[in-house]
């Protein structure tokens, strides 16, 4: 692996974890320059490496009501296109929140979200169902999420029972 490689991989690391920090506190991590570093970044999310940066939120917390549901999409592959065609279709609803090529029983696994629960089972009879080339859906309504995204969103109170390795 290059130097360069290296050193996209450690600021990739480092930001997959907390996309808080600013790049003076990665060149700090790093041993690097904040120009070096500003630079790095800017070239990865022009190639779209770098994709886009979110913040997990515990939406039961603030009282608001979210309706979610992962489904599980049957298509039917497009002659030249494959199963690319119909994804990026179903990508550009608003419901949609990821769009994921499987291998198994479904070809895609689709998680959106809606206000309510029947706000996301009108977008699955309505919109998904309905489209061209999907011959079969599974819909699983999210009851409570516990970790998104490496992130623990509802603490149980309970302490690490995990055993502490020391060299």
């Amino acid at each position: 692996m290059t130097k360069k490689r290296c050193r996209e991989k450690e600021i990739l690391e480092i930001i997959e974890n907390d996309a808080r920090l600013n790049p003076q506190q990665i060149a700090a991590m790093l041993e690097m320059q904040v120009d070096e570093v500003v630079r790095i970044i800017r070239e990865m999310e022009e190639k779209k490496i770098i994709a886009g940066y979110f913040t997990v939120i515990n939406w039961d917390k603030v009282g608001e009501e979210k309706g979610s549901a992962i489904i599980e999409v049957k298509i039917t592959p497009q002659r030249d296109l494959g199963f690319d065609a119909i994804a990026m279709r179903i990508c550009r609803f608003p419901e949609v929140k990821t769009v994921r090529l499987m291998s198994g029983a479904y070809d895609l696994v689709v998680y959106i979200e809606g206000q309510t629960m029947r706000e996301v089972a009108s977008f699955v009879t309505q919109k998904l169902a309905t489209m061209e080339h999907v011959l079969s859906t599974a819909t699983h309504f999210v009851l409570k999420t516990y970790k998104l995204q490496g992130t623990l969103v509802e603490e149980d109170g309970e302490e690490d029972r995990r055993l502490m390795i020391t060299p």
